[in-house]
């Protein structure tokens, strides 16, 4: 049996790391019901520790400082390498890095970022389950309850999505279960799970307050904007594209958010709170920190250069003028790749020769004394690029535990994107109103400056919007949901993997696995082959043992 235990202290903001700790005995992930390090009968007896709850409820199986494969689909491994199952980053740990594995053709059910998945949201739906069966006992303001309700359905919600959206048809559980209701409970059709997500999104979102109205004590908790964004998502996965730009249009309408005029900073502690991210996941230096950093950064840094984007996003950054990449185009410079180039890829990436942390990155192959050169075995970069998004130049302290940086989960920029996929796919007329109102905002924002797009046809603004999601929320865990919605796995998921370009590389053409086809001297890193099946994960082996049920 799957029990889990919390283990109360006090802090002051909602997801500090301390606050709510969790362990987890041996069993089946359904056979969960709460137990508390308080007695069963005197727990939910005031407002201090419903409190508690809601904190428990938010945090999940968030795990903090150095974690090496997700723990929680909102944990900065669950967002972050995530991109390593797309055409975005490579793991630099290997072609058998259980997140490369989800895409590569190799996917099995006993994969353990599958598992780890699968876990996370049963231990925070039972958690949530527990919270609605009980906080009616806490005196306290009835205004508060209902709140708390509402964020209680909220996270259970963003659960169901996840699973419904990777899994398809999962387990259905509204109560907390018996061990032996657990091991007995069926599946229900994914079209019950959506319906499902969408009824509690819409329900939470008349009970929850708007973003503009939470104070500094509540900054993490869910709001209105917060449940549409979900809602919107789900609708917009489901194809119902007039439902899903209403309510992305809720969004844009209420006017509590923004498209913040400096890009880069929205990602780093000093402008984490923008308007622009509507639902963050909340770290703390020293108390709840993530350890992304120890994970990226480059071995000068005495990083572990894990996360590695690859050549085919950092193509899909165009030039300053908004026309595509183009290695035949005099403006592409080579020896400073981040030259004319949309200010998001100097913004996002690290490439051979700029500088990072006050150190010039040095990763050209033939750099044989640098910690960083471009190889097959060394604890850097395997493809010649970095990540630079999430984090601040002068951070200076322990990589492990020293980086507070928030993750967004939901941005206004999303939304924007989002609402004119709706109404392109909802056979809408493109125009420049619509245009400006959505894609324009993003791509023009002062820190950006593209030029403004101009009217044209859904078939001509289809890539260019797809292009911009993905550039624009690289790494922010949305690519491989995008790649799976559109059905494009086959396309992008398929053959050969490239890093960046190193035409005068004396060492590379000798230590390349393989030579560039289109002679563009590019580093060869790995090749996938990805199956239809695979756009539904299987649920873990681990479960089905348990219950038979489950894997029919």
């Amino acid at each position: 049996m799957r029990t889990y235990k919390n283990l109360a202290k006090s802090a002051s903001r909602l997801f500090i790391a301390l606050l709510v700790l969790f362990s987890f005995s041996c069993g089946e992930e359904l056979e969960q019901f709460p137990t508390n390090s308080f007695s069963k009968g005197n727990f939910w007896t005031s407002e201090a520790n419903a409190n508690i709850a809601l904190t428990g409820m938010y945090r999940g199986s968030l795990l903090y400082n150095v974690t090496v494969n997700p723990s929680d689909w909102w944990s900065y491994t669950g967002i972050v390498f995530l991109e390593h199952a797309t055409d975005n980053a490579y793991d630099r740990r290997g072609d058998n890095a259980n997140q490369n594995r989800l895409t590569n053709g190799t996917l099995l059910p006993n994969n353990g970022v599958v598992g780890n998945y699968w876990s996370a949201s049963y231990e925070r739906i039972t958690i949530c389950n527990d919270f609605l069966e009980n906080i009616d006992k806490v005196s306290m303001a009835q205004a508060k309850i209902d709140r708390m309700k509402a964020e209680a359905r909220f996270v259970r919600a963003t659960q169901y999505f996840y699973l419904s959206q990777y899994f398809g048809s999962v387990p259905l559980v509204q109560k907390t279960l018996t061990p032996e209701e657990a091991n007995n409970v069926d599946k229900a059709p994914k079209s019950e799970v959506v319906q499902f997500v969408i009824s509690e999104m819409t329900a939470a979102a008349q009970a929850l307050p708007f973003f503009g109205q939470l104070g500094n004590s509540e900054i993490g908790r869910a709001s209105k904007q917060a449940a549409w964004g979900f809602l919107g998502r789900i609708l917009l996965s489901e194809k119902k594209y007039p439902e899903a730009a209403a309510a992305f249009k809720q969004i844009m309408d209420k006017g509590d958010n923004i498209i913040d005029p400096d890009y880069r900073s929205i990602f780093l502690p000093t402008n984490e709170n923008s308007s622009e991210n509507i639902f963050s996941v909340q770290y703390l230096a020293g108390q709840a920190p993530n350890g992304l950093p120890q994970h990226t950064f480059p071995a000068i840094l005495s990083g572990w250069h894990i996360v590695n984007p690859l050549g085919s996003l950092a193509d899909a950054y165009g030039f300053d003028d908004g026309t595509p990449l183009s290695y035949s185009d005099p403006r592409f410079d080579v020896s400073d790749m981040g030259k004319n180039r949309d200010p998001r890829f100097r913004y996002n990436l690290l490439w051979d020769g700029t500088t990072f942390g006050g150190r010039k990155y040095v990763c050209h192959p033939d750099s044989s004394q640098s910690l960083d050169q471009l190889t097959y075995s060394k604890q850097a970069t395997r493809t010649g690029y970095g990540l630079r998004k999430f984090f601040t130049e002068d951070f200076s302290g322990n990589l492990r535990n020293d980086y507070g940086g928030n993750f967004p989960i939901i941005r206004y920029a999303e939304v924007l994107l989002s609402y004119l996929e709706a109404e392109l796919e909802a056979g809408k007329p493109i125009t420049q109103e619509l245009l400006d109102m959505t894609i324009n905002k993003v791509r023009t924002r002062p820190s950006v400056n593209l030029p403004p797009l101009k009217a044209m046809s859904a078939a001509q603004l289809r890539p260019i919007m797809r292009n911009e999601r993905r550039i624009e929320l690289a790494f922010e865990g949305h690519r491989l949901w995008d790649i799976f919605r559109w059905k494009i796995g086959e396309e992008v998921l398929t053959g050969d993997f490239w890093g960046a370009p190193f035409p005068n590389s004396t060492l590379l053409p000798k230590t390349s696995k393989k030579k560039d086809p289109t002679n563009r001297s590019r580093w060869f890193v790995t090749s996938k082959n990805f199956r239809a099946d695979d756009y539904v994960w299987p649920i873990p082996q681990s479960e089905v043992n348990v219950n038979p049920k489950l894997g029919q």
